[in-house]
């Protein structure tokens, strides 16, 4: 089942009044079938709580409103309170940064205000000289997950799958030595197009594409933490909340990206998140 949050292109201009507080469309959240999209009742919340453990199962009520996907704009599939990454996730990826690979999963952030919605432009920051795409697969929280008991299942926590861009200042992570600043610029994580409730983690593929050409390419059983070690581990620090994100960790074949770009990040039965790239803005 694929879920989008989106808001159309067009609305009848005699919704909108003069008044003082005049009321503008908000954001919908919507089943996709057959390139329509259907909308749902309930608060984006709520659904996820629903999707949380039942997936594909999951009953959710319908509005009876529908659209074509390509009048509509898919925005990121959900608004979380904290991204939470996971670093050097790939053998092969922490090698080529000259990394060891972690005995546990090593977990930093990202804040929200770096997120875009698909086809939005990544800004390249003018006081980085080297900025990098990394290709993830990104679990969404269904409902409140923290300090898991040995018989708790991880997996009836997410909401569902979609894919992420850790767009990265790789001389500036290199410079700090920690990933705040590297990690944190407005635009550097953009992730959807859609909430997909079920993926086979032992057979999906990954791949990142630049401009047409493929750079990355994985199967998503080369992690070295699993999704389910990654939640149980993560819900030991913190309280992941409904619509909380967790990057996944990236495969090797990072590189740069220059004004101009093209960026695809592409995770098989999910789809293909694509953005842009400008220069330094201002």
């Amino acid at each position: 089942m694929k879920l989008c949050r989106f808001q159309l292109f067009a609305f009848p201009s005699g919704e909108l009044t003069r008044e003082e507080h005049e009321v503008h469309p908000q954001p919908s959240t919507g089943i996709i079938e057959n390139e329509e999209v259907w909308e749902l009742s309930g608060e984006p919340q709520e659904i996820l709580g629903v999707l949380a453990g039942n997936g594909a199962h999951a009953e959710l009520a319908r509005t009876g409103h529908n659209w074509p996907v390509s009048e509509v704009q898919l925005l990121p599939p959900s608004r979380p309170s904290k991204i939470v990454c996971v670093g050097r996730n790939y053998a092969e990826h922490a090698k080529e940064l000259g990394n060891e690979a972690p005995r546990e999963p090593l977990i930093f952030l990202k804040p929200p205000s770096a997120i875009i919605a698909p086809e939005e432009p990544i800004a390249l920051p003018a006081i980085s000289q080297r900025v990098d795409y990394e290709g993830e697969l990104a679990v969404v929280i269904g409902r409140r997950c923290h300090a898991l008991g040995a018989d708790d299942d991880p997996s009836s926590y997410i909401g569902g799958y979609t894919c992420l861009n850790d767009v990265t200042a790789r001389d500036l992570q290199k410079g700090d030595g920690q990933w705040t600043r590297a990690k944190g610029f407005d635009t550097f994580c953009p992730f959807g197009p859609v909430l997909e409730t079920s993926i086979d983690l032992a057979h999906a593929t990954l791949e990142t594409r630049v401009n047409g050409i493929r750079k990355q390419s994985a199967c998503l059983a080369e992690m070295i933490f699993s999704v389910d070690a990654i939640i149980r581990h993560m819900a030991q620090v913190m309280t992941l909340e409904p619509g909380d994100v967790i990057a996944t960790g990236t495969p090797s074949g990072v590189g740069p990206l220059a004004p101009g770009d093209v960026v695809e990040v592409s995770v098989s039965g999910i789809g293909t998140l694509r953005n842009r790239v400008v220069g330094p803005q201002g």
